[in-house]
């Protein structure tokens, strides 16, 4: 065999795999499955939003995975385990899955989809948008888009960050397909949208009106002036000498 051939076959039947479990754990909220071979055998990972389901009473659902993966997949000693999902509202098969369900159930679709938006945004996700199609209202078949948050439409970050879903289910009315696209918290890329907080509101302060300026005095100055000291003043009678010098002669 090619290696072509190998690795396309080891591909489809890990589809194959990935729709039978889909199916037989639709109630346990099944997300993917996860197949890694070891020189022991293979190790299977079951990730789920309700493992104890997957596991069944006493462990008997997971012996019978254990013998289908063995009997109808030749899977060679397969060690079968089950992990718990973190977040089952931002996994978008989890979604999907309990959209398809409610459908199941006779829920209004418009109703299930709001209701499985806003669980994806308690969750904190940044955004989320649910596509239904079928035969919605009328014997003509259309679609309805229902979104909430922010979600690229091009790009690498579409590419990497956001995740999509697709389920189908069957109704009275036709085949009814769910796509769900989710982009999760954390994701880092050019045009993150920042939310700025509005400043608090405060009291405003009554405006006191600003008085007059008033006029400034001017400062006094005292000017001392020192006099000088008081000089005797002589003065000569020149006349007296005259007389006396006239009686004299």
């Amino acid at each position: 065999m090619s290696v072509t051939k190998y690795f396309v076959k080891d591909v489809s039947r890990r589809l194959e795999i990935d729709e039978h479990l889909a199916l037989e754990l639709k109630r346990a909220g099944y997300s993917h499955v996860e197949l890694t071979k070891s020189p022991v055998g293979t190790r299977v990972v079951i990730y789920a939003a309700k493992p104890g389901m997957v596991i069944g009473r006493r462990g008997q659902s997971i012996r019978d995975l254990t013998k289908v993966l063995e009997d109808k997949f030749h899977i060679e000693n397969p060690q079968l385990s089950v992990a718990n999902i973190e977040v089952p509202e931002q996994d978008p098969k989890v979604v999907a899955s309990q959209v398809a369900s409610a459908l199941q159930r006779g829920v209004h679709f418009r109703r299930a989809a709001y209701w499985a938006i806003q669980r994806v945004m308690e969750s904190q996700a940044l955004g989320v948008e649910i596509t239904i199609r079928g035969k919605l209202t009328t014997e003509r078949s259309r679609f309805e888009k229902f979104k909430a948050g922010y979600l690229p439409r091009v790009g690498d970050p579409v590419l990497k960050s956001v995740k999509t879903a697709v389920a189908d289910v069957q109704l009275k009315q036709g085949l009814f397909g769910i796509n769900v696209r989710i982009l999760p918290p954390q994701i880092d890329y050019i045009d993150k949208p920042i939310m700025l907080t509005p400043p608090a509101q405060t009291t405003p302060q009554p405006v006191t009106p600003a008085k007059e300026a008033e006029p400034v005095a001017a400062p006094e100055v005292a000017v001392v002036i020192d006099t000088p000291a008081e000089v005797a003043v002589v003065v000569e009678n020149k006349e007296e000498e005259k007389t006396a010098d006239s009686q004299k002669a």
